[in-house]
């Protein structure tokens, strides 16, 4: 395992070949998408997405050896972690202030060298990793914290008959109908879609990519027929992988 201090960090290993394959958050039951992974996936055409894993996260609060909790005046996490701790932080620290980084294991390490007393939400995996004590932990504003993360690798997985394909697309005007027109075809041959949101092109206001996750595999019949009709309508479509589904019964 080799810690990297961001989802882009992670993303630009893998593409370039320093690492085989990379592990970061795409989803969470508390706060929905993580936006850097979908950022990633939708401007860098190396990656793929080869398997996906569903864990529970159970968040600790950290800080230097020997700190006290009621002298904290910052808390510092990535944006996921503190909003999936934020009735926590509001309770145990009203007057701090929230402080956020590239990821948990950043956060960590600002913490260690504050110019404030601060403290640091993470894993416990990373008060091992870094020499931070943990003064709290289970700090998680539901019991039932998951989250969804991806392997990236820069190939696809063979279809396994269990499979998941995501992917995104958009289009060149806003045209009514073009949406329904594009689900249609996957509602036409049966195709279920598990999830499908949007986030902006960043090419101007009311401009989007939507997202979609499949069941099936992109080789499949039906699936490659209806992502060849969706080509045809859309300016931009590409897709992030197929992979095996992640089978809830081994959580």
């Amino acid at each position: 395992m080799v810690p990297l201090p961001s989802i882009a960090a992670v993303g630009s290993a893998v593409a370039s070949g320093a690492l085989e394959e990379g592990v970061v958050p795409i989803e969470n039951s508390l706060e929905g998408a993580v936006n850097d992974t979908l950022d990633l996936l939708i401007r860098e055409s190396l990656l793929r997405i080869r398997r996906e894993l569903i864990l529970p996260v159970e968040h600790c609060l950290m800080v230097r050896s020997g700190a006290v909790a009621e002298e904290i005046q910052v808390v510092i996490s990535h944006p996921q972690a503190l909003g999936q701790c934020r009735e926590y932080i509001e309770r145990r620290f009203p007057k701090a202030s929230v402080m956020a980084a590239l990821s948990t294991a950043a956060a960590v390490e600002q913490m260690k060298v504050s110019q404030v007393p601060a403290a640091a939400i993470a894993p416990r995996r990373a008060a091992e990793l870094y020499g931070a004590e943990i003064i709290d932990e289970g700090i998680q504003d539901r019991p039932n914290n998951v989250t969804r993360f991806v392997v990236l690798a820069r190939d696809d997985h063979p279809r396994t008959g269990r499979d998941k394909t995501s992917l995104c697309f958009s289009f060149a005007e806003d045209i009514p109908g073009q949406l329904y027109g594009v689900l249609k075809e996957f509602a036409d041959r049966d195709i279920n879609l598990a999830k499908i949101e949007s986030r902006p092109t960043k090419d101007g206001l009311g401009r989007y990519m939507f997202l979609i996750d499949l069941e099936g595999h992109k080789q499949d019949a039906m699936i490659a027929e209806a992502i060849s009709l969706l080509q045809a309508r859309v300016s931009i479509c590409k897709i992030f992988g197929s992979y095996p589904r992640y089978e809830e019964a081994r959580l």
